[in-house]
This record gives structure tokens, C-alpha cells and sequence, in this order.
């Protein structure tokens, strides 16, 4: 895993404006079928991973466990984060890519 190759592709991809974070937007953007993958706190609640993997599942969503709701706000300029959903396809991609790779 290239965690802090992930993180920056993370910024970066919130600085162009292709992600959503907090529980409600993630969980509208999922609903719409904008999101292309949604990035879920280690350490979030056991409900929360369960509500948005079941969700993500439901509408064939990748999802994935990474980092701490610190890291994943201090990434994407915010406070602390349980989620954040990305609607790029190839940034998708590119982050999951170093997030999955060994």
C-alpha cells in the first residue's frame, strides 16, 4: 500500500472538485450512483462501515477500508471524516490502485 501516494491523489482530487465527504453527501452521492469509490474510516463507527458497505455493495460501488477520520479529513482539507466518496472514474482508479497495491 502506498498510503501517502493515496493521500495526495486524495487532495488532489478534492482540489478539482471530484469528491464528496460526510455521511450525507457520500450517502446521496452513492444513492445517485455519482460516487466511483467510496473511502471508509478504519476507525469509523461499526454501523457506519456496515450502513455504507451494504450500500456501496447494493449498487456495485467499490469501497474500501483506509486510514483514520483524522488522516482522511487532514487530506482532504477538513476536520475528521468517516467518509469520502470520489466521482472521477480514472482518479478512482489511480487512488485505489496505491491504496490496493502491495
Amino acid at each position: 500500500m502506498n498510503r501517502n501516494k493515496a493521500l495526495s491523489m486524495l487532495g488532489m482530487a478534492t482540489r478539482a472538485g471530484k469528491t464528496v465527504s460526510g455521511e450525507f453527501a457520500v450517502e446521496k452521492s452513492v444513492k445517485q450512483k455519482t460516487a466511483r469509490l467510496v473511502l471508509l474510516a478504519e476507525d469509523a463507527s461499526d454501523n457506519t462501515k456496515k450502513k455504507f458497505s451494504d450500500m456501496c455493495s447494493y449498487r456495485k460501488i467499490p469501497y474500501l477500508l483506509f486510514a483514520d477520520r483524522e488522516t482522511l479529513g487532514r487530506a482532504i482539507g477538513k476536520e475528521f471524516r468517516a467518509c469520502v466518496a470520489v466521482e472521477d472514474d480514472n482518479l478512482a482508479k489511480v487512488i485505489s490502485g496505491h491504496i490496493t497495491e502491495q
